[in-house]
């Protein structure tokens, strides 16, 4: 690809700079979709997630889906 020429880099920064974002309405992409999905912890239950994960050679995420599956496991009346 050749090189650009000043008059066109120019012109591309003008468009670029000037040119207001189109923004898609709808459901979403991927990270408004996962938005919901985000939670707000504090220090403290962030760093005891982190040391059991650790212990138990686990990600985070994995082991706050184990520990609420046991939790409805035993939520379930029998």
């Amino acid at each position: 690809m050749p090189d650009m020429t000043e008059e066109e880099a120019f012109a591309l920064d003008e468009l670029y700079t000037k040119t207001t974002p189109k923004v898609r309405k709808g459901e979403g992409g991927f990270f408004t979709e996962r938005k919901a999905r985000m939670l707000l912890l504090d220090e403290a239950t962030v760093h005891i997630i982190d040391a059991r994960s650790k212990a138990l050679r686990q990600t985070p995420a994995e082991f706050v889906s184990q520990l609420i599956r046991k939790e409805m496991v035993a939520a379930v009346p029998v």
